[in-house]
């Protein structure tokens, strides 16, 4: 019997009145039977979607779910991450998207599929239920296959999150329900039900770091027992620290000037710090990093902070025939003044670039947060603040005051 169809207090009156041995009085006007409660799991004629209307503000706004084809997934949002990207659109719409549906950190789960869905981009099976998070987007080159990823990245690709709108409107993750499209439309996505929502959520920034690291191993100068330095200890930072980790290197010095997130570098894998605002010019930075390894320089560096000052200042930390990893500029951050003489060619620095990630660098992320969370690294940690969709506004203010680490919008 579905109780919520039925007069509770008509019936109860009836059972008492049958126990007294009278009847309720036939003049007693009936109530109102209770509307009939919506199916467990019903999908909803329309999605709230954030869309970015102008600079520095979100409308949530209200869009028909399109019909899912044979090749499409609906997912229902569970959360995504502010990205500084995010911010960076946000702030200043310096891709010339607005107005955009944002959120590229998302995951959810499957609540509808097409007849022709029946594996994610790497081949494991999905169903209903299951967790998903997206990738990238290949419009310009649907035949690309898991085998051939390393001559890859995001750089020719499309995301979720990043798209123009059209009329589907559904296209980030910041929203209730997502519309994956298939077919030629070349979307990649990933089968993530055995990660809880946190790691979920981490996904996509963390297969920066983990691409990053896979750059830098292409040296041949990071090992094992490499001395390394990681500069800029926001989450990029941080995320970097935690891969160099996983994977055995125990010499990482972490440098920023805020002593909270050194703190915090160290409870992820940092064995020694430097705050820059205790120093002051760059020959009293070096020696500072220097003494942090016993009187070395370091083998290889890390720079995750965007900043060209930061850049510039990097080099002298590395030894004669080290190696350096930049991963810091994901937009047009400004010129870096280096010496070539002094900073690359008398020491033969080896230089890596590091944009994004490749497909493959996503599905080795997935083990990364296993591993991470199986040596007690405080990942989760790492999102340090939540809000609902309908505070994403608030989010992306507390995102550009970088008063927290990790800002995600989490769906109730």
């Amino acid at each position: 019997m579905d109780m919520n169809n039925v007069n509770i207090e008509e019936i109860v009156k009836q059972v008492l009145a049958g126990m007294a041995g009278t009847a309720p009085a036939a003049s007693a006007p009936a109530a109102a039977p209770a509307p009939a409660a919506a199916p467990a799991g019903a999908i909803p004629k329309t999605a709230h979607v954030a869309v970015l209307t102008e600079k520095e503000h979100f409308d949530i706004k209200e869009y028909p779910i399109p019909p899912v084809g044979d090749d499409d997934i609906l997912v229902k949002v569970e959360g995504c991450g502010v990205c500084g990207t995010d911010a960076h659109e946000f702030k200043r719409d310096p891709f010339n998207l607005i107005p955009v549906a944002l959120g590229h950190e998302g995951t959810g789960e499957i609540v509808a599929m097409g007849k022709n869905v029946k594996t994610d981009t790497a081949g494991k099976p999905v169903k209903i239920g299951d967790k998903v998070v997206t990738c990238m987007i290949f419009k310009d080159d649907p035949e690309i296959t898991m085998f051939d990823l390393n001559k890859k990245n995001v750089g020719g690709a499309d995301v979720y999150g990043l798209l123009p709108d059209d009329d589907v409107h559904l296209n980030g993750w910041f929203s209730d329900y997502i519309f994956i499209r298939g077919g030629n439309f070349g979307s990649t996505f990933f089968n993530v039900s055995d990660l809880d929502l946190d790691s979920r959520i981490l996904i996509e920034p963390c297969a920066v770091l983990v691409h990053a690291v896979e750059r830098a191993k292409t040296t041949g100068i990071l090992r094992f027992n490499s001395r390394v330095v990681v500069q800029g200890c926001g989450p990029i930072g941080l995320i970097c620290i935690a891969v160099l980790r996983t994977m055995g290197i125990e010499n990482i010095c972490a440098v920023d000037g805020n002593q909270q997130r050194l703190d915090f570098a160290k409870r992820m894998g940092a064995t020694m710090s430097v705050n820059f605002m205790e120093h002051k010019g760059i020959e009293a930075l070096a020696e500072a990093v220097k003494e942090q390894f016993g009187g070395h320089f370091a083998d290889f560096a890390f720079q995750c902070t965007g900043s060209p000052v930061a850049h510039a200042n990097i080099y002298k930390f590395i030894r004669n025939g080290g190696g350096l990893c930049e991963l810091g500029f994901f937009i047009n951050g400004g010129d870096a003044t280096i010496n070539p003489h002094f900073d690359i060619c008398s020491k033969e620095i080896t230089i890596v670039g590091s944009w994004v990630y490749t497909l493959r660098d996503y599905v080795t992320t997935f083990d990364f947060l296993k591993r991470a969370n199986a040596i007690g690294l405080p990942m989760s940690e790492l999102i340090t603040d939540k809000y609902p969709l309908e505070e994403i506004n608030e989010a992306l203010k507390k995102n550009l005051a970088m008063t927290g680490l990790k800002i995600a919008v989490v769906n109730k």
